[in-house]
């Protein structure tokens, strides 16, 4: 998802967005809110969607970022949005969310006043939720009202939703990835799926985890990801018969880990989800080669197609 951008943010941004971090981190709801989460077969679970930003070959700054929704079980694309943007923020370890999720807050709040029909139950985001650097220390409490000041980067809708929403009951997520910061921000369940292991709190891609990866005999088998400080960050899942390598799914917001793992397994005709996977053919024609060039930025409106440049 990440691409690094020269350049290092002055401390006093830096200090911002720490402290917006460490006020979004009180949001993020662990467990399940919705019934269809805790339905076995996910009864009332029609739309699933995926976002990420992918960016063009040999450029740190010109980026796609897509939204794309898939209709549920039938796992059949009924919107794309694909736009160009520029990622002028750099790229700072454990803050990726204030380069990238603006763009795909501002995709979500554009379908949900455009087609509110359309809107996804749940996001998968290509990247972590509490798999993550940030915030494996103990959990900082910041008052509402204690000057804490929004940054620039996000709307005032998005921090009015922030500041009246109740605090998170659940326990304390380990960390706070892309997924949870996109969660709390858009108020929809989010689940994050990596590719690859994030070593954080003593978690090490070591002979021992490949061990377990190879223990991993069927699409659905998985196994927990416990970090050094006795927290269950996520589970390494394999999502298809046929996939040697495992997924990292973790919880983003308003979803309980168990529900994201079923839901992700089911989301798989390949090793990638379908929303994740839809929406990454989309953005990679950018710089990717020709003939896929035709799903690049544009607008799907199901049952119709509209195209709008690109």
């Amino acid at each position: 998802m990440a691409r690094k951008a020269a350049g290092r943010p002055p401390e006093e941004t830096l200090s911002l967005w720490k402290r917006e971090q460490a006020l979004l981190k009180t949001l993020v709801v662990d467990r399940d809110t919705e019934a269809w989460q805790r339905d076995p077969a996910f009864s009332g679970l029609q739309r699933v969607g995926g976002v990420d930003v992918s960016f063009v070959k040999g450029d740190s700054v010109s980026a796609c970022a897509s939204l794309v929704v898939l209709s549920y079980p039938e796992l059949e694309v009924m919107y794309e949005d694909c736009r160009m943007v520029s990622l002028t923020a750099p790229y700072v370890s454990g803050f990726l969310a204030f380069r990238e999720v603006p763009f795909l807050v501002d995709a979500v709040q554009q379908l949900r006043e455009k087609e509110p029909r359309l809107m996804p139950q749940v996001l998968f985001v290509d990247g972590n939720g509490v798999l993550h650097h940030r915030g494996l220390c103990s959990r900082g409490k910041v008052q509402r009202g204690s000057g804490v000041a929004p940054i620039p980067t996000l709307s005032l809708n998005c921090w009015t939703h922030c500041l009246t929403s109740p605090a998170s009951s659940s326990s304390a997520p380990a960390g706070f990835g892309v997924a949870c910061h996109l969660g709390v921000l858009t108020d929809l369940p989010c689940i994050g799926v990596a590719k690859k292991l994030l070593q954080v709190d003593g978690l090490e891609n070591n002979a021992l985890h490949k061990e377990k990866i190879r223990l991993l005999k069927a699409g659905g088998d998985s196994f927990p990801l416990m970090g050094g400080s006795g927290t269950v960050l996520g589970m390494a899942l394999k999502s298809h018969d046929h996939s040697t390598k495992p997924l990292y799914v973790s919880v983003g917001h308003k979803m309980s880990l168990e529900a994201a793992v079923r839901l992700t397994h089911g989301c798989c005709k390949f090793r990638i989800p379908e929303p994740v996977r839809q929406e990454q053919e989309g953005t990679e024609a950018k710089g990717m080669p020709p003939g896929s060039l035709r799903r690049a930025c544009r607008f799907r409106n199901y049952p119709l197609t509209f195209c709008h440049g690109g």
